[in-house]
């Protein structure tokens, strides 16, 4: 999915860069890095998270070991949320993207994540009538 995420970015900065100016390919490309940049980072604090509650037992120990690390994941989820809006304030206040190119860029994982399911959905339907 990751990769079919920058193909999906390379496709609208190409479209951006066809259609629109650099600076609209520009702010394509800047929002779509920190979509992607940010789903990895989260995919892989979720991996970690996920694998920490299959490798624990019952015990008292385990049960607040497995509350430090749900508390750890809030809070960096929440920190990683706090930088990108402040990276992406930043990005508006100095003019140098465009807010609309931007929205677009930042929507590249939500277009992946789209592709992804059509394209399950549609393997299923075919796979069912046969």
């Amino acid at each position: 999915m990751q990769v079919l995420s920058w193909v999906c970015l390379a496709v609208l900065c190409a479209g951006a860069w066809l259609f629109w100016s650099w600076q609209m390919t520009w702010s394509v490309a800047v929002g779509g890095v920190i979509s992607i940049t940010s789903f990895m980072l989260t995919h892989q604090d979720v991996a970690r998270f996920m694998k920490s509650l299959g490798s624990s037992a019952e015990g008292q120990g385990e049960k607040k070991a497995l509350k430090v690390g749900n508390s750890r994941y809030i809070v960096k989820f929440w920190l990683r949320l706090a930088i990108i809006g402040l990276v992406l304030l930043m990005l508006i206040k100095s003019g140098k993207v465009n807010i609309f190119g931007l929205l677009v860029g930042l929507s590249t994982v939500v277009f992946t994540i789209t592709l992804t399911a059509v394209g399950a959905a549609g393997r299923y339907i075919i796979s069912s009538r046969r």
